[in-house]
């Protein structure tokens, strides 16, 4: 149920699972549970709203957006700062969801689907999906900072590292360097700077792993990926961990609530 509902682009697998264990998703006028198998002559209902869910093949979108800084990623912003959604075209059905998120007053790469099972192999820790940063600091890094940058800086949600960090120019103060890593948690980039004595004072994300932020693409524009792109895409990332829920089968058989993950890159936050 989660899984067809999240593919049809209507959350995240995690957050419909949610949705179902307190009522909010129906089949066939009895309340739906996790794990639950459907298929097309189920009638399916989200707060009472009768959804259709597409059982067949179908290619999802994906959006690539130039994300400036001082937007943030979330719709709903208690402070009423600008939204990176109001710049995305309208979904018929379903919604966008962002494929990682960057910090307020971080720039660059962002990509957004209607799929949950794409966004799902493009977040989770599990794939271990390349992310690509240009990083302008204060100051200049010494061979000593950059060799623990890459076996792994103590951060107090655990050991943090680069699998990849070189310069990339600059002058005076301002130094530039570009930096991999493959997970993302809440402002990692920043943090390991940090911990080594490094100020960031910008920070762009240049990709996210096959997908480059083009040139062309201006700030607080976006894209769609044309079809042969995005099914280029699905080729290049790891397959789908998949799992059943017991005695499940089916177009739709569930899997465990380990199977998504919420959070990524440089969250949004007040702390910037």
């Amino acid at each position: 149920m989660h899984k067809a509902l999240a593919d049809a682009g209507y959350g995240s697998r995690r957050e419909l699972e949610e949705w179902i264990v307190a009522g909010r998703v129906s089949v066939n006028s009895q309340p739906a549970h996790v794990g639950q198998r459907v298929g097309p002559e189920d009638k399916i209902r989200v707060n009472g709203k009768l959804v259709q869910l597409k059982f067949g093949l179908r290619a999802p979108r994906v959006l690539v957006y130039h994300k400036p800084e001082g937007e943030i990623v979330s719709k709903d912003d208690p402070e009423g700062r600008p939204s990176v959604f109001a710049k995305l075209p309208r979904l018929k059905t379903g919604r966008w969801i962002s494929i990682g998120r960057l910090d307020f007053n971080s720039c660059g790469l962002l990509l957004f689907t209607n799929d949950g099972s794409l966004a799902n192999r493009m977040m989770h820790p599990r794939y271990e999906i390349e992310r690509e940063y240009a990083v302008r600091i204060l100051g200049e890094a010494t061979p000593e900072m950059l060799e623990r940058l890459r076996k792994g800086v103590e951060l107090e949600d655990g050991l943090a590292s680069f699998s990849l960090i070189v310069e990339a120019g600059g002058e005076g103060s301002n130094r530039w360097y570009r930096v991999v890593l493959s997970e993302g948690r809440n402002r990692e980039v920043r943090r390991m700077f940090e911990a080594v004595g490094l100020m960031v004072s910008r920070l762009m994300r240049v990709r996210y792993g096959p997908v480059h932020l083009s040139p062309r693409l201006k700030r607080g524009q976006c894209n769609d990926l044309e079809p042969g792109e995005v099914q280029e895409l699905l080729k290049l990332l790891p397959p789908e961990h998949k799992t059943t829920a017991p005695g499940g089968s089916g177009p739709y058989a569930g899997g465990g609530v380990d199977d998504e993950f919420d959070g990524d890159d440089e969250v949004d936050g007040t702390s910037g």
